[in-house]
């Protein structure tokens, strides 16, 4: 009787242990809410790069701290050879999150793959290629001329990791996947062969389809960080008792893509009309938050352009009278057909959506009729060119240099140039770009590169946004920096 009574005993102080341990894990686990979540884990489609660094997944070999310095983060140094050969040295003992050693055969081959799966990594410098001189030791060579190294392996489409014979992926973030549901999110674990890894706790990540859904589970304490809050509830949720809400400026531009293949876009006065025709201003009062942009960068890079954007309805009216398009009762016609556009926008930047009607009533005061779309796989219709105007957000310089932008998604031909732009003007400042060092002469190539853009307006820049994130009482000193960059990082740890 006693060996029973025993048994019982122990078998009741196992599952209170367990319970007790259970609780301690849902009270340490963290679920955090986004509107934008990386789909799926390989870093080659599309911009996932962005997103699982982001997540905490993924690390590059530079980055952008917290100050907006670029650092060292996977490597150690970069020596230049010549204008396109680069000698990159690792920092020893780093590990995937299976404890595989960060060597330079395994970077060179991951690389390799990116630049032919994915046309991102091509924009700064072209074509790139690889060689592992010793474990700890990469030659990088490019196709066009670069002054530095360091940021173009700090852009989101060159994040390190390994793919694994199976397909798979492994990266070296503080975070690991321990499970993804498509359209619903991941649960992380921390890596175990990042340090401080005892520290950190698991986090669920909900993707929610818009804002409003997400800001309500926030605000039912579902949620301990929920990012991108929609402007319109922050002030509800400053005066609600046992959350806080920070509101920071960003280093993204929102933007319109006009697609200069459709036949109306093609002419760049209506293009330019197009562009007068906004009120920045009006547009960042309808957000409730955020300034008029003066170009492709917030305005305090240096390399940013810093007088307003202008506009101006008669001149936008006399460039459409000039372009053929005649002004009736039920707006511009040419040949009988009408002057109209169709304006997109996609819910996981839900700003967007607000501006559309907006946008709408301003472009109708030129004599455009606008037709406004919210659509969900933006990224699969601004790369089909499937479109008239893309509202878009973007981080302009998420390695602190002009560079990526301008090559990435304007220059003639970039994999990522959605408005199908092409200058020979602006492609010869780039490459003077290229083999410019001195950061004040690149500065001033990077300005007179935005105003060939202004003049030719395949893009319109729109507005320099705020966003807003809440957290609950266990984050409330969470600090949100690199816009949505760096959203779970390592100093991710719950209140206890």
């Amino acid at each position: 009787m006693t060996n029973v009574v025993s048994v019982v005993a122990v078998t009741a102080s196992l599952l209170t242990a367990i319970v007790v341990a259970q609780t301690a894990n849902a009270q340490t686990a963290l679920t955090v809410g986004q509107t934008f979540i990386a789909n799926g884990t390989d870093p080659t489609k599309g911009s996932t790069g962005w997103a699982l660094t982001s997540h905490g997944i993924s690390e590059n070999l530079f980055t952008v701290d917290r100050n907006g310095d670029l650092v060292p983060e996977l490597a150690q140094s970069a020596e230049r050879l010549d204008d396109q050969t680069w000698i990159i040295k690792l920092a020893p003992s780093r590990r995937f999150s299976d404890g595989s050693d960060v060597t330079a055969q395994v970077l060179a081959a991951s690389f390799a793959y990116t630049m032919t799966a994915n046309p991102a990594p091509k924009g700064t410098a072209g074509m790139l290629t690889f060689q592992a001189l010793d474990p700890l030791t990469l030659k990088v060579s490019t196709e066009r001329a670069i002054p530095r190294i360091e940021p173009l392996f700090a852009e989101w489409a060159l994040v390190v990791y390994q793919k694994k014979d199976d397909g798979s992926m492994l990266f070296t973030g503080p975070y690991a996947v321990a499970d993804y549901r498509p359209d619903v999110g991941f649960t992380l674990k921390p890596n175990p062969h990042f340090p401080g890894a005892a520290a950190r706790s698991e986090i669920t990540l909900r993707r929610f389809g818009d804002a409003q859904t997400m800001a309500l589970a926030f605000e039912a304490g579902q949620l301990d960080l929920a990012f991108g809050l929609p402007t319109d509830v922050v002030a509800r949720l400053k005066a609600k008792q046992g959350v806080t809400v920070k509101s920071f400026p960003v280093a993204y531009q929102y933007m319109a893509w006009l697609n200069t293949r459709r036949p109306m876009l093609a002419d760049v006065k209506v293009r330019k009309a197009i562009d007068l025709s906004f009120d920045r201003g009006q547009i960042a009062q309808a957000l409730k938050a955020g300034s008029p942009a003066t170009g492709a960068y917030a305005p305090y890079f240096a390399f940013a352009v810093k007088e307003p954007r202008p506009r101006d309805i008669q001149a936008a009216r006399t460039l459409l009278d000039q372009a053929g398009w005649t002004m009736g009762t039920r707006g511009r016609t040419k040949g009988g057909a009408p002057l109209a556009v169709t304006v997109l926008a996609y819910p996981q930047r839900p700003d967007l959506v607000t501006m559309l009607p907006v946008i709408k009533s301003q472009l109708q005061e030129i004599g455009i009729a606008a037709e406004t779309r919210v659509i969900e796989n933006v990224n699969a219709v601004a790369a089909s060119g499937d479109f008239d105007m893309l509202l878009w957000a973007q981080h302009t310089a998420p390695s602190g240099d002009p560079a990526f932008f301008l090559n990435g998604m304007l220059r003639t031909g970039a994999g990522l140039n959605y408005a199908g732009y092409s200058s020979p003007a602006y492609d010869g400042l780039l490459d003077a770009m290229g083999r410019e060092g001195n950061p004040k002469a690149r500065a001033e190539l990077a300005v007179k590169a935005q105003k060939i853009l202004f003049d030719d307006a395949p893009v319109s820049f729109l507005i320099t946004p705020e966003w807003h994130v809440g957290l609950s009482e266990r984050l409330a000193n969470y600090v949100p920096w690199g816009s949505d960059y760096h959203v779970l990082r390592a100093d991710m740890g719950a209140k206890r």
